[in-house]
């Protein structure tokens, strides 16, 4: 359980031997043998699994996983089929909806942009049932950050969509020269209004990924 691939095991190799790390996979296996925990233990990493490095176009941050039951499968802001599609994600569908004139989905399935390379991470990516950001500071952080740095470190050309303070906080993780990073408020209904709406990410990560002769995101 707990498992990367082995892709993504050899280009994090120096990370997973780390004290933190180990400690951080004794403490997710002690919790899933105890207590409620999500996601599905096969789907802590499928944000690594439905998305190779080397295919990575697009980076989403969100923070937490969902903590009610059903609704998280290791992607951010993403829930299974015929799961209600929370509200973040609702107003991200209508900015796209807006931004590009797309019909807004019944699934919150993110599934589809994960497989043309749009890597959906949380900073943790473990959760306590009906106890929202239980498994913060427990090492998850440290690793994700580890994990978005190796990538903005060793790839290039990569669109960073940095919603909300929290995700904003990684910008300095990224060398702008060689990415783009597009930072906006949270889509939360608390706060979209006051500059999600209308940002047009889509359509500018489209651009700048067209604008390099990478194909774009079928959003």
């Amino acid at each position: 359980m707990f498992t990367l691939s082995n892709k993504w095991t050899n280009i994090l190799s120096s990370e997973l031997n780390k004290d933190y790390y180990i400690n951080l996979m004794s403490f997710v296996k002690e919790e899933y043998s105890n207590k409620t925990i999500f996601p599905e233990k096969e789907l802590v990493f499928n944000a690594f699994d439905k998305c190779d490095f080397d295919d990575i176009k697009v980076v989403i941050l969100g923070q937490d996983p969902y903590h009610t039951p059903g609704a998280a499968h290791g992607l951010a802001f993403s829930v299974p089929d015929g799961e209600k599609i929370p509200p973040s994600l609702r107003n991200i569908f209508k900015e796209i909806n807006e931004d590009l004139n797309k019909e807004i989905p019944t699934s919150g399935n993110l599934e589809e942009w994960a497989k043309q390379g749009v890597f959906m991470i949380n900073a943790t990516l473990t959760v306590e049932a009906h106890k929202a950001g239980s498994h913060q500071k427990k090492g998850w952080e440290q690793f994700t950050d580890a994990v978005i740095k190796k990538i903005a470190d060793e790839r290039e050309n990569i669109v960073f969509l940095l919603w909300g303070a929290y995700a904003q906080k990684k910008a300095n993780l990224i060398d702008e020269n060689k990415h783009c990073i597009l930072k906006s408020v949270h889509p939360s209904p608390l706060s979209a209004y006051r500059g999600f709406f209308g940002c047009k990410h889509f359509s500018k990560t489209n651009e700048y990924l067209e604008s390099k002769n990478i194909k774009s995101i079928n959003w």
